[in-house]
């Protein structure tokens, strides 16, 4: 995988070449405020952004007032578990920086984009970093997937979400190997800037599909349920049959845990939302009122009596969170 490949991988590059095919986007430069305020780990109250609040709701406007939002390259999909409903949609800045802040693959965007590049002895291209919004739409996980491409030729698909097993998969195997397929011959073959490259597609309700994201054909995109050895190997993947191979979950026995699950909210934090530590929640609530008392409270005794923000217990935790950003 070479830094060209990464380059040509970002979302306002392949965009405009697959406008027809893909969800309704609108693209926003990142101004290097809004950057340094993403990467600042110290920054308690977000500064304000007058300028770029402004476009992005009028962007969020366009769009249905809902959103999806990511980097040049990324989502924050790790960051879910901080967003209430456990869902990427948003409908404000304030929304979208909770999810940045919080994700690893976002950090990762602005720091390193190039880190597993084999080119590492060369400049790192200039990039122009951009806010991706992409208007909502209810994806179910059991129609995506993610197809790898060598040479321009398709030659494995995988179930995107392996977690799970899907019976309509396993019922309509033939139906949506046929469909990627042409989707990718009458669309996607020929058209990228590259040869090397993994794209993922949606097959809705009506068997139609639709292009989703594009991503280097190297490590840095996760490979599924095949092996990047056996990707790169050079030996034929689809023994026995013509065609791109194609794994899925064929069995609730094959299920396994998700992998964004390392990113997943704090043991302690789970602790305290849940109620599963009485004492360690007591304890939190405590401190954060006591630190958040208003002059003519200070003579009120602190031990004793019910505290006004006991209520919704979880919803109040989920709101310091978002204070903090």
């Amino acid at each position: 995988m070479k830094k060209e490949q990464v380059v040509n991988c970002q979302f306002s590059v392949w965009y405009p070449i697959f406008k027809k095919h893909t969800i309704k986007s609108l693209i926003l430069p990142l101004p290097q405020n809004v950057i340094d305020y993403l990467l600042d780990d110290g920054t308690l109250v977000a500064p304000e952004f007058p300028e770029f609040t402004s476009k992005v709701l009028e962007a969020i406007n366009a769009l249905g007032g809902r959103v999806f939002p990511k980097l040049n390259w990324s989502a924050p999909r790790d960051a879910n578990w901080i967003a209430l409903n456990s869902s990427l949609q948003c409908n404000s800045l304030s929304d979208i920086f909770l999810l940045f802040k919080s994700s690893d693959f976002i950090t990762h965007d602005l720091t390193q984009p190039f880190l597993q590049c084999s080119d590492q002895d060369s400049p790192d291209p200039a990039i122009n970093y951009e806010l991706v919004l992409r208007k909502w739409s209810e994806l179910i996980p059991g129609g995506e997937f993610r197809c790898f491409v060598k040479e321009n030729k398709l030659i494995a698909i995988s179930q995107r979400d392996y977690t799970q097993y899907y019976q309509h998969i396993l019922k309509q195997e033939p139906q949506i190997c046929q469909a990627i397929q042409e989707f990718f011959s009458q669309h996607i073959q020929y058209n990228f800037l590259d040869e090397d490259f993994v794209f993922d597609v949606y097959r809705d309700s009506q068997g139609r599909v639709w292009l989703i994201d594009l991503n280097p054909f190297g490590e840095v995109t996760d490979s599924l349920l095949f092996s990047w050895d056996e990707l790169t190997s050079g030996e034929e993947i689809a023994q026995g049959q013509e065609g791109p191979a194609f794994r899925y979950t064929t069995s609730e026995v094959t299920v396994q845990p998700s992998p964004c699950l390392s990113y997943r909210i704090p043991r302690d934090f789970v602790d305290l939302s849940t109620g599963e530590d009485a004492y360690k929640l007591i304890d939190f609530l405590k401190v954060k009122w006591v630190a958040e008392r208003s002059p003519e409270e200070e003579e009120e005794p602190v031990g004793g009596g019910a505290y006004p923000f006991m209520t919704s217990l979880h919803a109040k935790l989920i709101d310091l969170f978002r204070d903090s950003f």
